[in-house]
């Protein structure tokens, strides 16, 4: 997965979804393109340079996640989400 490749924003529902997930400070279960998966602690959603990010907490170290790298979240208070790209 490039981080070169041009932002495609994420369903607006989804997009809601992850920040509800960040008010409350959830632990996500997240599936990334590639196969690659990741736990943490949702944060903050930012943006930068017209690409949004969720910052995800894990390990005392935080992660910026690219939104449209994300294929799936998961958490046992809001069940499983699929992102629609």
């Amino acid at each position: 997965m490039s981080i070169d490749t041009e932002y495609q924003p994420i369903n607006c529902d989804d997009y809601d979804n992850l920040e509800l997930a960040c008010q409350h400070q959830l632990h996500l279960h997240i599936q990334l393109q590639g196969g690659d998966v990741f736990e943490g602690k949702a944060s903050k959603l930012i943006l930068r340079k017209k690409v949004e990010y969720i910052l995800v907490e894990s390990n005392e170290e935080t992660r910026e996640l690219r939104l449209d790298h994300i294929i799936s979240f998961s958490n046992p208070e809001i069940g499983t989400i699929v992102i629609e790209h």
